[in-house]
């Protein structure tokens, strides 16, 4: 797996005031894609490649193939489907009712956590300045998200003006807090992260201690 040691020349326009996350709610995985016999997990928002039989803290992955991963969670396997949503520890996925994300400042200076859009596993990094939740047209079609018939309008970039798609997201998941009808835009270039906006931040009470923060539902 490659490591993202530049930025593009879109990130310093886009991404304002964010700081590296991991997130440490309730563990959870999901299945991203594969490399022969080796797993694409994203373990507590964080990719990590593991061969059958490898572990990784909790989890250790008994299987791989090209639609779908089985995990061992303590001791409980569960099969991931290819871009599933992430699956807690100890079984299935929790109701998404829960209240609170909390994110800590990790390696390599951005917010970044795990997380899915409409049961799509994603790779959002936290972006105080972005109005909305943003994402490449790439990352748009791979979720399967409808919006080439939608509005279209100018956002200005670091490499010009672009014309980009208006888009509403069903549902937003980030461990197992779950926001609805969330706005967002759909760029047309490559971004390697989704922007987690204010479209989306908004719905929270928002802390920062230190290299921690606290996302409090309102």
């Amino acid at each position: 797996m490659a490591t993202r040691s530049a930025a593009p020349p879109w990130l310093g326009v886009l991404l304002i005031g964010i700081g590296s996350v991991t997130a440490v709610c309730a563990q959870s995985v999901s299945y991203s894609g594969s490399m022969g016999d080796r797993a694409l997990l994203v373990i507590d928002g964080t990719p990590r490649t593991l061969a059958a039989g490898a572990t990784h803290g909790a989890v250790r992955l008994v299987s791989v193939n090209p639609n779908a991963a089985v995990v061992e969670l303590k001791g409980q396997r569960q099969t991931l489907p290819l871009g599933g949503s992430p699956v807690s520890l100890g079984g299935a996925n929790s109701a998404g009712g829960g209240t609170q994300i909390v994110l800590t400042a990790g390696l390599g200076g951005h917010f970044v956590t795990g997380g899915s859009i409409n049961g799509r596993a994603v790779e959002f990094v936290v972006d105080t300045g972005a109005t909305t939740i943003s994402m490449g047209e790439a990352d748009a079609d791979r979720i399967g998200l409808k919006y080439k018939n939608n509005m279209r309008y100018t956002v200005g970039t670091a490499n010009g003006n672009v014309a980009a798609y208006k888009a509403s997201l069903d549902v937003i998941r980030i461990g197992d807090v779950q926001v609805y009808n969330v706005e967002a835009v759909v760029l047309p270039q490559q971004m390697p992260f989704i922007l987690l906006g204010n479209s989306f931040l908004t719905r929270f009470q928002m802390k920062r201690e230190n290299d921690r923060l606290t996302l409090d539902k309102r």
